[in-house]
């Protein structure tokens, strides 16, 4: 993996392949190439290390053209960051392959190859992919048909590009549990992981489903399912235009995400409401007869999302009376679960295509088959599409890799589903119509904290020779913390650990001392004494504090080892999504002061669509 851009024109499709893997970058790479079949019908390749940028500095000094071609951008699976390990991968200067997924008999097909006389110059698994194209291709005389026979005989996902010199004007496409998408224009054709890669040049677009196989060539399209019968999948016009994934004048893609905020939460709110009531509409058809039979709820989601889960839970558990369990769909997807025909099943991903969450879900519904709902911000994406309900987040294009909008559109939208369950459960329509009143708040709060983020950036600037962190929070805020820890890590590198703050003395207190911070957040939930008396412990040890919290609060008996920041009061219900914007901040700026990659930290990828 990580992205995939292909062309078949009239022109030279160049350009275009390298603009597409710049707007992929936001997903997370470490290697980029790209592979055209040029006038004399003999393909050309240009791999790098590092930034699509060097790659395109290579193609300024050494230029390559042609009306076929296919690009990547790829994030390590097997072996190591590489030119040779980089795609588009190349069999005896006849076929080119791009493949994001992974091809888990890697192993025998390679030892089959060897035998066969193939030769490999990588250590990846998408090599024997291309192997296993060209060795049909020689049995079957078509590129089409080689494809189809050569993904037979793959176990794991792919989504694939592929072109030939034997047919220089076709491009083939294929996907199995990982997105592909084609892009529709006027005597051309593209392919790519993410619509957003062919903005410049289309807006129509045709998302490929599980085992489609699609034949491209410049005036025509044709695709077929897994079983060979030709196909119609509908064509989608975008709402995105090409400028939706500019910084717009912010220094990153991340801050600029922040920033939006306020304007993403209302956008969530958008017509789902009525005389202060949510309407049931809101999850989709049917959804109405569906949320009348719950009983329970299953949260499954990973990273991020998954912190969203967890918050959701503590809604669910004190506004409805719902017992709700939260896991990750990594492990989830392992376990053999007990599931009753009474669950719902709530799957969260910022992408959905996210493969542990989409398997889990899989494996659910081959065991119950129905009580599905998808929290997503795609609304082509697999997740969608195999969920009985679904219910989308609207936060628009996150480019950053760390997730800022798309999680606190994550955590309204599950609050919109715990009021609908609530409301069946014994929730008044006072009750609904003043946690609703509640949620409307919030934007405006969040514009507040934005209007002034200098003392969020002094605390960062302190931040700046640490390197560890301790954060700490108590009831809802404890995922928040989570969250926290999660973003400061991801794109500063420094190592932080997020607790229960009641934990604190079960073990992590070995660890406090004057060279490690703690974090904390609190509100104003009637629990905010033990918190405080948590915050003691620490600073009865030589730590010190920094802690985000409701100001309403009475925090100065803590002491001068204590640095508080004032949020603006706010229900408790409602605490973790408003809190979670200042720890962004926070995290941004530590980033920023270090010097890192905020929108591509390291190792990292967007949307991970491998195990």
């Amino acid at each position: 993996m990580c992205g995939i851009v292909g062309a078949v024109a009239e022109r030279n499709v160049t350009p275009i392949l390298l603009e597409g893997l710049r707007r992929l970058e936001y997903r997370g790479y470490d290697s980029a190439g790209i592979a055209v079949i040029d006038n004399n019908v003999c393909l050309e390749r240009v791999r790098r290390v590092g930034k699509v940028q060097s790659l395109s500095d290579s193609l300024n000094q050494s230029p390559i053209k042609g009306v076929t071609g296919i690009a990547h951008t790829r994030w390590a699976t097997h072996g190591a960051p590489s030119e040779s390990n980089a795609h588009p991968h190349i069999c005896d200067d006849s076929v080119a392959v791009v493949h994001n997924g992974i091809i888990e008999n890697h192993g025998e097909l390679c030892e089959q190859q060897k035998a066969e006389g193939f030769r490999f110059t990588s250590e990846t698994d998408t090599e024997v992919a291309v192997h296993q194209i060209e060795h049909y291709l020689r049995e079957k005389g078509d590129l089409l048909e080689a494809v189809r026979h050569a993904v037979t005989d793959f176990e794991g996902a792919y989504a694939l590009g592929v072109v030939s010199v034997k047919d220089p004007h076709r491009l083939i496409a294929s996907r199995s549990g990982s997105p592909l998408v084609i892009g529709i224009g006027l005597g051309e054709h593209f392919i790519a992981s993410d619509a957003s890669a062919l903005l410049p040049v289309t807006r129509r677009f045709i998302y490929l489903e599980e085992g489609d196989f699609a034949d491209i060539r410049p005036d025509s399209l044709v695709i077929y399912d897994r079983q060979g019968s030709v196909v119609d999948r509908p064509i989608r016009e975008s709402d995105l235009s090409a400028d939706s994934t500019s910084k717009a004048g912010y220094r990153h893609y991340m801050l600029k995400e922040i920033h939006e905020q306020p304007a993403s939460l209302i956008e969530v709110l958008e017509g789902r409401l009525i005389d202060g009531r949510i309407l049931d509409s809101t999850f989709g058809p049917g959804a109405g007869e569906i949320l009348d039979q719950v009983k329970q709820v299953q949260i499954i989601a990973c990273g991020t999302s998954y912190h969203a889960g967890m918050v959701a839970r503590y809604w669910l558990e004190a506004l409805t009376g719902i017992p709700c369990c939260v896991e990750v769909a990594s492990e989830y997807r392992y376990r053999k679960p007990v599931l009753l025909a009474d669950t719902l099943v709530v799957t969260i991903s910022q992408s959905g295509e996210t493969a542990d969450t989409l398997a889990a879900l899989r494996g659910i519904k081959e065991q119950i088959g129905r009580f599905s709902l998808a929290i997503c911000n795609v609304p082509e994406s697999s997740l969608v599409r195999e969920s009985e309900l679904k219910l989308m987040t609207r936060a628009g294009p996150e480019i950053g890799v760390a997730s800022t909008k798309a999680f606190t559109t994550q955590l309204v939208a599950l609050f919109l589903l715990v009021i609908a369950l609530g409301k069946r459960h014994g929730m008044s329509p006072e009750k609904e119509q003043a946690l609703l009143h509640h949620v409307i708040e919030l934007p405006g709060l969040m514009e507040r904290i934005l209007s002034d983020v200098s003392n969020i950036s002094e605390w960062a600037d302190a931040f700046t020779e640490s390197n560890n962190a301790i954060f700490l929070g108590r009831g809802m805020l404890y995922p928040i913390a989570l969250e926290g820890a999660l973003k400061l890590k991801e794109i500063s590198y420094i190592h932080a650990d997020a607790y229960p703050a009641g934990e604190l003395k079960h073990g992590p207190i070995a660890l406090i001392d004057p060279e490690m911070p703690t974090i904390a957040v609190a509100c104003k939930d009637g629990q905010e004494g033990k918190i405080k008396s948590n915050l003691r412990e620490v600073l009865a040890r030589g730590g010190e504090v920094f802690l985000f919290a409701d100001e309403r609060l009475e925090l100065s008996d803590l002491g001068e080892g204590c640095h508080v920041m004032p949020l603006p009061a706010v229900e408790a219900e409602l605490a973790p999504v408003l809190f979670a914007l200042p720890l962004q901040l926070f995290s941004y700026y530590v980033a920023v002061y270090k010097g890192t990659d905020v929108d591509q930290p390291r190792n990292l990828a967007k949307s991970v669509t491998v195990e």
